[in-house]
């Protein structure tokens, strides 16, 4: 008991900050201890000052109990004993004690082992009880109810982290790169990167893509590899080494290379003025 008392102390100031922190610091959608580290720490300091606190008081109480006379520390036994938590813990222990246990022992002998007609402490009933109220709500709500499974939590998990993930492209456009590329089609990135490609490449590859000192850009032929991860690479690093096309990396942003390396896939399919000889390997999307 006397161990118990501090211990459920400690957890419930534990569980009363945890709670203040949210309340105040915590959204719906993220806990403060997500959204803010610091308040991890600070929780985790208070928690190590309220242990402080009970060693240290606990170390005086001890102290001074055995500087009672033996009168004084029945005196204080007895009122530990009949406050609430006491009370409570005797309640839920609910056993007899070892002077007594004399009155519940049944005729039976073992080779001297003799058994004992306790009954079972109201803690581990309370227990037992609680197991069976969780059952049936958990009965009822995924079989009765049809409540989420595992897989379609999983689901849509998924499905909500894809919609985050496109939500942070679309507000940090820059930050693309050749892993996280993709194909854009909106006319407006498309209308760009042709903006772009006149300007930059169209010197090297002519306007509609057939291909003067740069390869043909309308044919299955692709030098350094097709699709828009190979595409943007190439734009973003550079051609071959000493004999392809310069690194736009420094003059370009992410979101330009973007927009222009999916213009660049556009050209696939279609017909230039002249054509220039096809170059490098057939590429096949995987």
């Amino acid at each position: 008991m006397k161990l118990l008392i501090p211990f459920l102390r400690v957890l419930f100031f534990a569980l009363i900050a945890f709670f203040l922190f949210e309340v105040i610091a915590g959204t719906d959608d993220q806990l403060a201890f997500e959204k803010y580290p610091m308040v991890q720490t600070i929780f985790w300091a208070l928690v190590i000052l309220a242990i402080f606190i009970e060693i240290v008081v606990g170390a005086l109480k001890s102290r001074v109990y055995n500087s009672l006379n033996e009168e004084a520390q029945e005196r204080f036994n007895d009122f530990e004993d009949n406050s609430y938590l006491g009370k409570l813990y005797a309640k839920l222990l609910d056993s007899k004690p070892i002077e007594e246990e004399g009155e519940i022992i049944l005729d039976h002998n073992y080779d001297g082992i003799k058994e004992l007609d306790n009954t079972l402490p109201p803690w581990w009933v309370y227990m037992f009880y609680m197991t069976i109220i969780f059952a049936v709500i958990y009965l009822l709500r995924f079989e009765v109810f049809n409540g989420d499974s595992n897989v379609m939590e999983y689901e849509k998990d998924v499905a909500q982290a894809k919609i985050d993930i496109a939500e942070w492209k679309k507000n940090n456009p820059n930050m693309i790169d050749a892993s996280s590329v993709e194909l854009l089609t909106e006319a407006a990135d498309l209308e760009k990167g042709k903006e772009i490609f006149n300007t930059n490449c169209a010197v090297c590859h002519l306007a509609d893509g057939g291909g003067k000192i740069g390869p043909n850009l309308t044919d299955d032929h692709w030098i350094n590899g097709g699709g828009i991860k190979n595409v943007f690479t190439t734009i973003t690093e550079g051609g071959r080494p000493g004999k392809g096309m310069v690194a736009w990396k420094g003059d370009l942003t992410a979101l330009e290379r973007a927009q222009v390396a999916s213009y660049v896939l556009s050209f696939q399919g279609t017909t230039p003025a002249t054509p220039k000889a096809p170059e490098g390997d057939v590429w096949v999307e995987e």
